[in-house]
């Protein structure tokens, strides 16, 4: 029953976005009234796109090619959206400019014009950005680490849709090429059926790195059986991180790596992060730990040195990025949270919903932790 009356919200939502297009940004523009219709035609066309999506996200089967099609009106939508208000700002000075009616009548139809050329140009941008995965190398000093350890983190893989077989295979032969100490995988890594996820999940067996692939969990597996997923990962010989650490290298001359359940465990009452049983490890050692969202460094009172996460997508369609800063004091990159603590967030290594990135490429990161060296 929640998950109708959730299908229905979004819907309600999606629908309101259309009105707004239509109202503030279709009809407004000097057009045809016969081309108006064609938008507006495209909008409801976009919009029946959208139902689609949902339904094949999570109850029909789609071919590729028009799961891909289906999947596009979100970011579609979204762009729109963006467009009709930075539109709807701009008229409101046209209008106001102390100038002739001939020349105010020019201004109008350029930003008519550009307004449709950048929301159409910004959708071709964001769908060729989505096709690419970069590969970021993040240099990190850690005190009292005694060498240099290189971490490679994946995040938000998201399989399930597009996300598939193939797109894994490759993502695990590049993590493969760089030759890692360790590889972490932090949260949401499948958001589908497990059953559908399987052939996928199982590329992840060639992971090779000297210390293994550690994993821990992001919101989206509690969505679709926590616990199954769990069991799965752990048969492909990752260690799950639950509340608890590992020491990483040779005695005394390595680091603990902590993982946390995610905070939507709080919500579901099960599965609930906690800080406290995660760190008791070795107190001489620095500390590394895994958490998917970033808002959860406000529970990171003290003893961690770096923390990974993920989860934000980097705002995947970057004026989305403000809304993610909303709910979350990290969006993407390094950042030294306090004195002793850093944060990395990393920006997905796949993507949600939509092929579609602007300003927030897909990434495998090469983390190379390496001694804090201070003056004697």
């Amino acid at each position: 029953m929640k998950s109708y009356l959730f299908f229905i919200a979004v819907l309600g939502v999606f629908a309101l976005l259309n009105m707004y297009i239509s109202k503030r940004l279709i009809h407004k523009l000097d057009i045809k009234e016969k081309t108006k219709k064609y938008f507006r035609f495209f909008l409801l066309f976009n919009f029946f796109g959208i139902i689609v999506y949902v339904l094949g996200r999570y109850y029909i089967d789609f071919p590729s090619w028009l799961y891909f099609l289906v999947s596009l009106p979100i970011g579609v939508l979204f762009l729109l959206f963006c467009t009709a208000i930075i539109y709807d700002i701009s008229l409101l000075f046209v209008n106001k400019v102390p100038v002739s009616l001939k020349r105010r009548n020019f201004f109008k139809k350029s930003l008519d014009v550009s307004s449709l050329a950048v929301a159409a140009s910004l959708n071709v941008r964001a769908i060729y950005e989505a096709t690419f995965v970069k590969h970021e190398i993040v240099p990190v000093k850690i005190k009292n680490l005694k060498q240099t350890y290189k971490i490679v983190q994946l995040s938000d893989v998201h399989i399930g849709g597009l996300i598939d077989e193939e797109f894994i295979d490759t993502i695990v032969k590049r993590v493969n090429a760089i030759k890692p100490d360790l590889v972490v995988i932090t949260g949401d890594l499948v958001d589908i059926q497990l059953a559908k996820a399987d052939a996928s999940l199982n590329m992840f067996k060639n992971l090779q790195s000297k210390y293994g692939t550690y994993f821990i969990v992001g919101n989206h597996e509690y969505f679709h059986g926590i616990e199954k997923i769990m069991a799965k990962v752990k048969s492909l010989g990752i260690r799950v991180l639950e509340n608890e650490n590992v020491y990483i290298g040779e005695e005394n001359n390595g680091f603990n790596l902590a993982g946390v359940y995610d905070v939507m465990g709080y919500r579901t009452n099960t599965f609930m992060p906690d800080i406290d049983k995660a760190l008791m490890a070795k107190k001489e050692s620095p500390t590394v730990l895994l958490a998917h969202q970033p808002r959860y460094i406000d529970e990171v009172k003290e003893g961690v040195d770096l923390m990974l996460s993920g989860h934000t997508h980097g705002g995947q369609i970057y004026p989305f990025r403000f809304l993610v800063k909303l709910v979350q004091p990290y969006i993407s990159g390094l950042h030294q949270h306090n004195k002793d603590l850093q944060i990395y967030v990393n920006k997905g290594t796949g993507f949600w919903g939509p092929p579609m990135r602007l300003g927030a490429s897909s990434e495998i990161t090469e983390i190379i932790l390496s001694p804090h060296q201070t003056l004697s």
